[in-house]
């Protein structure tokens, strides 16, 4: 299969190797991955300020250069759930169309389309898992906690494969950051209480690492690890999943 790959820009800027170890995970398991070089950022911060009217250069741009692939993987679900429900284009709707039913988060493309049940990967590392909101209430790669339903976890499911790690249970599994892409900027002492919060609900059982599937998130807790002083580290679940091509960057 011919796979996109889509990298959120601040990946692309702040954490290239989040980038680097999507690409050697989806080749290791099969697939045939081109990197569009003229793609940019999707619109998401835009349209989260309330702007997306003015997103439609984006668009246009996102749908030129990911039109005509069977999936659109990206690792990152706030970015994939904007595409998946805004993307337009006044120049090919269809083809807008057709991205928005291709595109996927890479953790859930692992396990919904590729159905991987046996990665190779060895992580040593005692872990905790913060699963992001646009992940979780928008992709539903997880089942929320008030429900009263069969508890499930695609990047957990991925995790359970592999090798050494250990995964602690946290006391609020499902709890918001507080990074909230604006929202951090709009409300920053709301989001910083609530990142404090997040990040000591892990420090609590004692982690190595704080891992998710949005660098979005990662990156507000890494913040405030930082400004502990705390030798935490978060790191993307990509860079876990590909750990027996690369060891993780600190």
């Amino acid at each position: 299969m011919k796979v996109g790959l889509f990298i959120p820009c601040y990946v692309d800027q702040f954490y290239p190797q989040v980038a680097i170890a999507s690409l050697q995970l989806l080749e290791k398991l099969g697939c045939e991955v081109e990197f569009p070089m003229k793609q940019t950022c999707c619109g998401q911060p835009m349209a989260n300020s309330g702007y997306e009217h003015l997103t439609a250069g984006c668009n246009d741009n996102f749908v030129d250069n990911f039109a005509g692939f069977d999936y659109i993987v990206c690792p990152s679900g706030s970015c994939t759930l904007h595409v998946k429900d805004h993307l337009h284009s006044h120049k090919n709707e269809q083809a807008a169309v057709t991205i928005r039913k291709r595109i996927y988060e890479l953790s859930e493309f692992l396990t919904d389309v590729l159905q991987v049940k046996g990665l190779q990967a060895r992580f040593p590392h005692k872990v905790g898992f913060h699963q992001s909101c646009h992940g979780q209430r928008g992709l539903h790669m997880s089942q929320m906690s008030e429900l009263v339903a069969e508890p499930f976890s695609k990047p957990e499911q991925l995790l359970n494969q592999v090798e050494g790690i250990e995964l602690v249970a946290l006391t609020r599994k499902d709890e918001c950051c507080g990074f909230g892409g604006t929202f951090c900027v709009a409300e920053e002492a709301v989001s910083a209480k609530m990142g404090k919060d997040r990040v000591a609900d892990h420090l609590k059982q004692e982690v190595e690492y704080i891992a998710g599937a949005d660098m979005s998130c990662l990156m507000h807790m890494e913040g405030i690890l930082r400004r502990q002083k705390s030798p935490v580290k978060v790191i993307h679940i990509a860079e876990i999943l590909n750990s027996t091509l690369h060891e993780p960057t600190a």
